[in-house]
């Protein structure tokens, strides 16, 4: 194979990610021609809605996934936190990128952080799960739903719409936009969406050159935290419909996983955490969500 196409939304930070695994391919395999075929999905198309409410993060995927079935592209690039749980049959993810910034931003033209911001203020986010941590921590506050990407968002803040808005540490930095971030929002206070700041790439499953090409750029460590955020995301049945958090850390030879289950409406929250070996990162992730049921969860998933 002598030139890789990569389907990739069209915002600035999908096409920067996927330049970004351009690059990267290019270094690992001198010679290889990598092109970006960047699309539109319905994801990206219909803003005027949240994404719980036409169908989900999956809306980012499903035009990609497309262009891979009809030969149009070889992979996709996408952030993880986008990806279902499940994916369709066809396709695998057979490499994902050492993960950046997991933590949440708090963006304010006039606050330095969260405890800053009088009772009252609006915060915009589109997000059930930073809504509902919203809610417990400041309950005063009203949130706003905040849809578009990252330099829209940015555009309605400095429009005076929002007091503040909440994004993701990682996109920022990669839009070189860092400079924007008033605080970070941390463990164990605050939690990001499972897999939030990692990069996968999709591919067809019966792809083998495909495959043996990318595979190069997969880092076993942040492959271990996201597939136990993923996998307790999963045994909760979660989507971007149910606010659920997580996030898995390297302690030795163990991953250590926190989790989080809220709810929009009242402000309450469940919270688990587990520690187990990293080699089985799948049967922490359903331990972890098995005391978050336990703890009361599923009355809030319902």
């Amino acid at each position: 194979m002598t030139i890789l196409r990569i389907a990739t939304r069209k915002s600035p930070l999908a096409l920067w990610q996927s330049e970004h695994v351009a690059d990267r391919l290019r270094q690992a395999h001198p010679g290889l021609a990598v092109e970006l075929v960047p699309m539109s999905t319905r994801g990206d198309e219909v803003l005027d809605r949240s994404l719980a409410a036409i169908g989900g993060k999956g809306l980012f995927l499903k035009e990609l996934e497309l262009a891979m079935l009809r030969g149009e592209a070889d992979c996709a690039v996408h952030s993880l936190k986008d990806v279902p749980m499940e994916l369709e049959a066809p396709f695998a993810l057979p490499a994902i990128l050492t993960r950046a910034d997991p933590a949440d931003a708090f963006v304010s033209n006039q606050y330095d952080t969260l405890d800053d911001l009088p009772a009252g203020a609006v915060v915009g986010t589109s997000s059930l799960r930073r809504q509902a941590q919203l809610r417990a921590l400041r309950p005063d506050l009203l949130t706003r739903d905040l849809r578009g990407n990252v330099n829209t968002r940015l555009g309605k803040l400095d429009a005076g719409e929002y007091d503040a808005i909440i994004l993701a540490c990682a996109g920022l930095e990669r839009l070189a936009l860092e400079a924007r971030i008033r605080s970070r929002l941390v463990a164990p206070q605050w939690l990001p969406a499972p897999a939030q700041a990692a990069v996968a790439i999709e591919c067809r499953a019966d792809a083998g050159a495909v495959i043996a090409l990318v595979a190069a750029l997969d880092d076993a460590p942040t492959r271990s935290c996201v597939e136990a955020e993923r996998a307790m995301n999963r045994a909760l049945d979660g989507s971007c419909h149910v606010p659920v958090a997580g996030l898995a850390q390297w302690r030795g030879q163990d991953l250590w996983l926190q989790g989080l289950v809220g709810g929009v409406t009242d402000g309450r929250i469940v919270r688990a955490e587990g520690q187990g070996p990293a080699t089985d990162p799948e049967a922490l992730g359903r331990s972890v969500a098995s005391r978050l049921l336990d703890g009361g969860a599923g009355e809030l998933l319902r």
